[in-house]
This record gives C-alpha cells, sequence and structure tokens, in this order.
C-alpha cells in the first residue's frame, strides 16, 4: 500500500514524466548525443567516431535515440539503427509523404551550423512510421544528426 501511495505521490509531482515512462528520448536527450558525437569525432577520428555511432546497443543509442551522420551531398557515413543505410547516397530518399527529407537535410546544413528538422521515418523500437524530429549540428563537413518519434 505504501508503495503505491509513493508512486502515486512521485506521479502526481511530476517527477515522472510521461515520456520517460514510455520510454522515448526527448529534444534534450537528442542535443547531449549530437553533442557528445561530434566531440567523439574530434577526439578519435571519423573511421572509430562512425563505428561506434553504427553499432547497435553502444554507447550512441538509446532507447529510440541513435546518431546518423553524413556528409554534405547526402552520403551516410554511420548510421546507429541500420548499417544496410552506410556508405549509400540518400540524397533522393523520400518519407512516406513524399518529402525529400535528406535533400532537405542537405540544404539546411549548408546554411545552418544547427537546425532541427521535421520528417517520418520507421521508430527502431515500435518498427512503425512515426513523426521524427531530427537535430543535427554541421562541423568539418559532416552533419552529425539524432533524432526524437513523436507518437
Amino acid at each position: 500500500m505504501l508503495s503505491r501511495i509513493s508512486l502515486s505521490l512521485v506521479l502526481s509531482l511530476g517527477m515522472v514524466s510521461p515520456v520517460w515512462a514510455a520510454g522515448q528520448a526527448t529534444k534534450t536527450d537528442a542535443v547531449a548525443m549530437v553533442t557528445r558525437a561530434v566531440a567523439h569525432v574530434k577526439e578519435v577520428g571519423q573511421e572509430k567516431a562512425f563505428a561506434d555511432f553504427s553499432t547497435m546497443g553502444g554507447p550512441y543509442t538509446d532507447r529510440d535515440l541513435y546518431v546518423v551522420v553524413y556528409n554534405l551531398t547526402g552520403t551516410c557515413l554511420a548510421h546507429g539503427a541500420n548499417a544496410k543505410l552506410i556508405g549509400k547516397d540518400l540524397s533522393d530518399a523520400e518519407d512516406v509523404d513524399g518529402k525529400l527529407y535528406i535533400q532537405e537535410r542537405m540544404t539546411l546544413a549548408k546554411t545552418n551550423k544547427t537546425f532541427w528538422q521535421d520528417y517520418k521515418f520507421t521508430n527502431p523500437t515500435s518498427k512503425k512510421i512515426e513523426p521524427k524530429e531530427m537535430y543535427c549540428q554541421v562541423d568539418g563537413g559532416l552533419a552529425v544528426c539524432a533524432g526524437i518519434y513523436k507518437q
């Protein structure tokens, strides 16, 4: 009985957010992951960093959050949820609504040091196509990104 009362109190005080309870990453988590990833590239170099980012379940994946890296022409250099995309030119990739989201991302990357982008993509946790907000930081000719899913 005491544990149910304690849990109710914690929930009523807002100490456990619905996002945490659902196991989804937040915008703050995405920004922190990208910041950490950019620092990692500078620390260990691209080859090691890209391998680290592309290791599913590794330190650069967290729940539905993972790092992806593109050069500024749209070639995927690292992908924390789908290794089959690494090395591919994805500049013509469309989401389910026909949005050329990689082309849009590269356009944004050429004019912004950091940015958020909206599109739809398959959530690796739910396996469903969901709205996604991708945060990217441009550094050294790379767009280093991580995004959150909005259900």
